[in-house]
């Protein structure tokens, strides 16, 4: 499973009902972020992990160690508690709200979100 690097995502699907649905991000936030796509930095050694996630309004860092629990930050900047585990070259990441699970698809990183009844996919190309 190679993360390792710089994607930009150019497709997402169900952004503002996941978000809201949620409860993770005010209206205003989600409207803006709809507006632009992010670029993800990634960054892998081992099993220990650093994202970033920038886009012209802000930069979001969060760490992580597949395995052990990590706190990350909502768009909003609350904190909340994950463990990711690895399966099958799959990073998935559990909280008692959504389940996000992402991958390496041919070129692209695909991230799909569930929370609930909604599904939230982001699709991201290598640059």
């Amino acid at each position: 499973m190679d993360f390792n690097g710089t994607w930009k995502v150019y497709s997402e699907e169900n952004l503002e009902e996941i978000y809201l649905s949620m409860n993770c991000a005010p209206e205003m936030i989600v409207k803006m972020r709809k507006e632009v796509k992010p670029v993800i930095v990634i960054e892998q050694n081992g099993k220990d992990f650093t994202c970033t996630m920038k886009t012209p309004v802000c930069t979001q860092v969060y760490s992580f160690s597949i395995g052990k629990e990590s706190e990350v930050t909502s768009v909003d900047g609350r904190k909340f508690k994950c463990t990711v585990r690895e399966e099958g070259g799959k990073l998935i990441a559990q909280t008692d709200k959504f389940t996000s699970v992402r991958e390496i698809q041919g070129d692209d990183m695909v991230e799909t979100i569930t929370a609930e009844s909604l599904t939230f996919i982001s699709r991201s190309k290598r640059v």
